[in-house]
């Protein structure tokens, strides 16, 4: 239970504070998502860090139980396969990022999906 509080205390903040900016700067965030899109290279680095990342929770935290733990271990096989599929094929990522960043909810949809997610995690890491 300590590692999944501690990698609570990490990612909460993060996607909170994401989720916040998605939906006070929606087209700040939609031009930023643009940019990177444009930059094969960018989404490669991306792919690389995010599997690692995915990979490092997954080393200390695939734990797979009826209670909200595993929200982190989905979050770490999101992770590693995400950036799998952005190494392999940033193309893709390319053309699929391109059409959701261009749907104009998007933004509101993942922003309030992420305040939940960043929030509950926030909870469950610090209180």
């Amino acid at each position: 239970m300590a590692t999944s509080i501690l990698i609570a205390k990490l990612i909460g903040p993060v996607l909170l504070v994401a989720a916040v900016a998605m939906l006070a700067n929606p087209k700040d965030i939609q031009e930023i998502g643009r940019e990177f899109l444009k930059n094969r290279a960018l989404i490669y680095l991306a792919g690389i860090l995010a599997m690692l990342g995915g990979l490092a929770i997954l080393i200390n935290h695939n734990i797979w139980v009826a209670d909200w733990p595993v929200l982190i271990t989905v979050f770490g096989w999101a992770s590693a396969l995400g950036g799998a599929v952005r190494i392999a094929l940033p193309s893709v990522v390319q053309s699929i990022g391109s059409a959701m960043i261009e749907y104009s909810g998007m933004m509101r949809i993942a922003g309030a999906v992420w305040v939940l997610i960043g929030a509950f995690l926030t909870y469950k890491g610090y209180f």
